[in-house]
C-alpha cells in the first residue's frame, strides 16, 4: 500500500501519470484539463477517480478526495479493501462481468450501476468510463474508473 497523496510524494504522480496516460491511450481523451500539477488536480478533482490492481480479486490502489468522501472511507482504509466491496452484493456479478468485457476492448464508457458506503449509503453513478491501466511497456497494472455523475438512493 503506498502512501498518502500528498505534496510529499508528489501525489503518487508515477501512479497518477499511468491513470492520467492511460485513459489518454484507452479514450483519445484526456482525463484533465492542462494542469501544472497533474497530480494534486487528480487528486482534488470533482470528479471521482479509482482504481484496482491485477489480484484475483482485485484491491483498490487509489481513490482520490471525491471517492474517499463518497465511500466515506480515508486513504488507509480504501486501499485495503476489494474493489468488489464497492458494489452491493447483487450488483458483483454484474460488475465482474463489466471488467471480462473490459479487458477485451480496453475501456468503456456510460456505464452506470448502484454503489455502497462503507456506512451503508447506496448510490447510483451514472456515465462511468472505465479502463484498463497499460503502462508504455505494455504492462498491465489494474483497471481505473471515473464518474461525476452521482444519485444518492
Amino acid at each position: 500500500m503506498a502512501d498518502m497523496p500528498a505534496v510529499e510524494n508528489r501525489f503518487l504522480a508515477d501512479h497518477a501519470d499511468l491513470l492520467i496516460s492511460s485513459y489518454k491511450a484507452a479514450t483519445g481523451q484526456s482525463l484533465l484539463l492542462a494542469q501544472e500539477d497533474d497530480a494534486a488536480a487528480l487528486y482534488y478533482a470533482d470528479f471521482v477517480v479509482l482504481s484496482h490492481d491485477t489480484q484475483a480479486d482485485p484491491v483498490l490502489t487509489y481513490a482520490n478526495l471525491r471517492a474517499q468522501g463518497l465511500w466515506e472511507m480515508g486513504w488507509d482504509e480504501i486501499t485495503q479493501m476489494p474493489s468488489r466491496l464497492t458494489a452491493e452484493p447483487d450488483e458483483r456479478a454484474a460488475r465482474a462481468a463489466l471488467f471480462e468485457a473490459l479487458r477485451g476492448h480496453g475501456f468503456l464508457n456510460g456505464y452506470e450501476g448502484v454503489r455502497v458506503s462503507s456506512s451503508g449509503r447506496r448510490f447510483r453513478i451514472r456515465d462511468a468510463v472505465i479502463w484498463t491501466l497499460t503502462d508504455a511497456s505494455g504492462l498491465h497494472h489494474g483497471e481505473a474508473a471515473t464518474f461525476k455523475e452521482v444519485e444518492f438512493l
